[in-house]
């Protein structure tokens, strides 16, 4: 491995830090941070750096990547997507058929797992997880968000045959279901915990994972230890993983660079050249499943008027934005989900940047001026490397047309929460794909249905909404697709966002760390992952 921090103290600060450290169970604390960091006797420690804190360790609650990123590797799905792409492989189950008129699917389960608490993973534990998630209401968005449409329940039972068999039966045919499943966010915990205490999950989380959570220390560093128990052999490789929040990008290279972290993610486009330059370093790009936009927050003034929200599609000018932020590691959007997704209209003509057009549906909407106020992001996520820079860029566009704007922002809990409750004008967010389909994306995203969970910006339209349920039945892949081709349409005409990037992703790695694959979802899995 490289030379550690250690060294520039000199040899002998070096043997009296490891005495001192061996005496204290050989763990390195970083002085003055209170984070853990790599010991030089642990290579099998990895250090995660990333931009922002977790809002909350229960996967079922959460709706943000961060959070997501930990719970991956604490919980497990009923399947599980493929190492790199969205393809169905097995998970907490082992096989599955679905009936033949797509109603039923029966799930055999694997056998011997156990809890990180002890207790039986078994057919009950299973159903008891999804009876949590169905009562629960708003506070399960994800749940209410995929299998919920209007007040019908799309998941009209699910029931143990047997120890380790279990049925789940649809009210209506859904094409994306199994998908669905795989997601972070259906992960099965344990009902001794949620039963006793259903909001401890959020804090002291409790899975099947490869790893165990030790830890949690807010805005700062969140601890998992390898679980011995885990039910594949040989795995997970590493004793300890320690996710470490530090949000400057700048300041996250720079830990990388000083051997504090082995991993980091979410890195400036423009560090690409230099982690490529430096052979103790590696450039590892995550595919691109994701949209960055700027919401407009449609029952609020002055957005409720189409026309405003049309005039802010036309004065920024996405073509620069993402020439100067992302460094040829994006492309500029037109529809609200990427190209890769089945079912993208490629033949919509995005809103091409016309400052002069936006001037005059200014005035047509008889906008009178007035403030706004625009939220920038605090993290640096996949789909929006600098937020802050980036509202700074839209604020000059919008001024250029007439519409003054006041960039706020809060810590990113407290961004998503604000959001979430349609509190902001206009805000920057973004989403990366949870399982590669259109529904994820249109009907989580923009569908009247999601209001106060995934639908940031408030906007319903029942025409939309008519043909997202359609799709949602539809498993007949050439008619689904098409019907999603004709969503974009009204989405586009509607304009409840600006589509501002498509991005790659760039993360930093140590030349030590192996098998580290950085997923199209964004929840990367470290059960195979090495430091050597």
């Amino acid at each position: 491995m490289k030379n550690k921090k250690f060294w520039s103290l000199g040899l002998m600060l070096v043997l009296v830090l490891s005495t001192v450290l061996a005496a204290c169970g050989g763990e390195d604390k970083k002085e003055g941070s209170g984070s853990d960091s790599k010991g030089a006797n642990d290579p099998n420690i990895l250090v995660y750096g990333r931009g922002g804190d977790s809002v909350t360790l229960d996967p079922a609650v959460a709706t943000d990547g961060e959070s997501f990123k930990v719970t991956t590797n604490v919980y497990e799905t009923l399947v599980n997507f493929g190492e790199k792409d969205v393809t169905i492989n097995p998970g907490l189950a082992k096989t599955w058929e679905p009936s033949e008129d797509g109603l039923t699917y029966t799930f055999q389960l694997e056998e011997g797992v156990k809890f990180h608490d002890g207790t039986d993973f078994n057919a009950e534990a299973v159903v008891k997880n999804f009876e949590r998630w169905k009562k629960g209401g708003d506070k399960f968005s994800y749940y209410s968000s995929q299998f919920v449409v209007g007040d019908k329940q799309v998941i009209e039972s699910v029931t143990a045959e047997g120890d380790y068999t279990v049925a789940i039966k649809l009210s209506q045919p859904q094409a994306p279901f199994l998908q669905n499943l795989a997601m972070t966010a259906f992960a099965i915990a344990s009902p001794a915990v949620f039963e006793a205490d259903d909001d401890k999950l959020s804090e002291s989380p409790v899975g099947t994972g490869a790893f165990k959570f030790v830890e949690w220390k807010r805005n700062d560093s969140v601890t998992l230890e390898k679980n011995a128990e885990y039910r594949i052999a040989g795995l997970p490789k590493l004793d300890k993983v320690v996710y470490r929040s530090i949000p400057d990008n700048s300041a996250r290279l720079n830990a990388l660079n000083a051997d504090e972290i082995d991993i980091a993610e979410g890195l400036s486009p423009a560090d690409g050249a230099t982690l490529e330059a430096n052979a103790d370093l590696q450039l590892v790009e995550r595919p691109s499943m994701n949209i960055g936009y700027l919401g407009l927050t449609a029952n609020r003034a002055p957005f409720d008027n189409v026309k405003v929200r049309q005039a802010v599609n036309y004065a920024i000018d996405k073509q620069t934005i993402v020439d100067a932020f992302f460094e040829g590691y994006a492309e500029v959007a037109k529809n609200p989900m990427p190209p890769i997704i089945n079912g993208y209209n490629d033949d919509i003509e995005g809103y091409n940047y016309d400052p002069e057009k936006a001037k005059a549906l200014l005035a047509e909407a008889g906008y009178d001026g007035k403030e706004i106020e625009l939220w920038a992001m605090p993290v640096s996520r996949p789909y929006m490397p600098d937020g802050q820079k980036i509202a700074e860029a839209i604020q000059k566009n919008l001024a250029d047309v007439g519409m003054p704007s006041k960039i706020v922002t809060f810590e990113w809990a407290t961004y998503i929460e604000k959001a979430e409750n349609g509190e902001a004008d206009a805000f920057l967010l973004g989403w990366t794909g949870d399982n590669g389909d259109a529904d994820n994306f249109i009907y989580t995203l923009l569908d009247g249905d999601n209001i106060g969970s995934n639908n940031y910006s408030y906007y319903d339209n029942q025409e939309l909404h008519k043909l997202l349920v359609a799709a949602q039945t539809e498993v007949d892949a050439n008619k689904r697709n098409e019907l999603y081709k004709q969503a974009q349409v009204i989405i586009k005409e509607d304009a409840p966002w600006v589509n501002i990037a498509h991005s790659t992703s760039i993360i930093g790695a140590d030349a030590n760390v192996k098998n580290y694959i950085a997923h199209p979802t964004g929840t990367d899995k470290l059960a195979n992952v090495e430091v050597k």
